[in-house]
């Protein structure tokens, strides 16, 4: 029995993307034409692969098995885009990125200007919304990423810069309020909480020395932006755990001063997560190298584990502790 890899591809595709429509869209044919050659392929085989509902495609026994072979056609064919991307003088083509809003305006918004004006034969597609965007369904070259990465196989991730963090207040608030002297002080206070990915207050840790403080806080406010904290207890309206990137305008005005600074929370890894491809297509790898030669100017430079290809090879995994961050 002969079967078409270019079927095997398009089935590979349809299990990527979650359905018909979606797969229909990124291999740009007709819905119906997808539709009939999956069906084909079904009927050529006896079998089927795929059971439809009107909700959500499921994949059959038979088409668990048969799916491992059409994703190796899948990363053959990927290997072969990749590699002539790769050997392309000038990076080109949409580079699609998922970040945090309040990174891309204070983090990386230098680099993403430099990136600009260094490639002319790419442009950028931003998706600033704090989801957890998945990269392989939704057709993303980068996703900027803070604190605990899940262990997938299918992406891979390079360290970008570590975040501190610390917990401030303005001057005005700790006039009206007093000043904490221990952690267990700042449940008398209105404090501004990360929201976590769960969607509750995320919890405060904090160290000294060896001692560990750790508490779920009676949070006044939550929210998944640490500027947007900095900015409201600039104003006075309490006590924000923050990383110190979005902080410390506030701190070299005046408007922010550090409350238990003798305390210390985790600090946050951050990670530039992208699709785990044999080689890396040319504008994946340009906006990857300028975030770490951005890196280094900054005095923190990203150790990167390397592919045979010079393209990082290190799987996502859990790097200490969660960090209580926008994902």
């Amino acid at each position: 029995m002969e079967v078409e890899p270019n079927d095997l591809l398009l089935f590979a595709r349809i299990v990527e993307a979650g359905s018909f429509s979606r797969a229909a869209e990124r291999v740009q044919l007709p819905k119906s034409t997808v539709s009939r050659r999956i069906a084909l392929l079904e009927q050529k085989l006896g079998e089927r692969l795929l059971q439809r509902t009107t909700r959500k495609l499921v994949v059959t026994e038979f088409g668990a098995s048969l799916l491992e072979h059409a994703r190796k056609v899948a990363e053959e064919v990927e290997a072969a885009g990749a590699l002539a991307q790769h050997r392309q003088g000038e990076p080109s083509g949409k580079l699609r990125i998922s970040l945090p809003g309040d990174f891309a305006n204070l983090g990386l918004h230098e680099v993403i200007a430099r990136f600009i004006d260094r490639y002319p034969g790419v442009s950028l597609e931003l998706d600033l919304s704090p989801r957890r965007v998945d990269l392989i369904a939704e057709n993303f070259d980068i996703a900027i990423r803070m604190g605990e990465l899940p262990d997938d196989a299918s992406l891979n991730a390079r360290p970008i810069n570590l975040e501190y963090w610390g917990l401030y207040a303005s001057p005005a608030y700790l006039a009206r309020h007093g000043i904490p002297e221990h952690p267990d002080d700042l449940l008398e206070h209105d404090l501004l909480c990360m929201l976590s990915r769960y969607g509750s207050a995320a919890a405060w840790v904090l160290t000294r020395g060896k001692l560990r403080w750790e508490r779920q806080m009676p949070a006044r406010l939550t929210a998944n932006s640490p500027e947007l904290l900095a900015r409201l207890a600039a104003r006075g309206a309490g006590i924000a755990a923050s990383a110190l990137t979005f902080a410390s305008p506030y701190l070299q005005t005046g408007e922010l001063v550090r409350v238990l600074p003798e305390w210390e929370p985790p600090t946050t890894q951050g990670w530039a997560v992208f699709p785990g491809r044999r080689l890396m297509p040319a504008k994946t790898r340009a906006f990857l190298d300028l975030m770490e030669e951005k890196c280094t100017e900054a005095g923190h430079r990203p150790q990167a584990v390397l592919s045979a290809d010079g393209s990082p090879s290190s799987r996502p995994g859990a790097p200490g502790v969660p960090a209580p961050t926008p994902g």
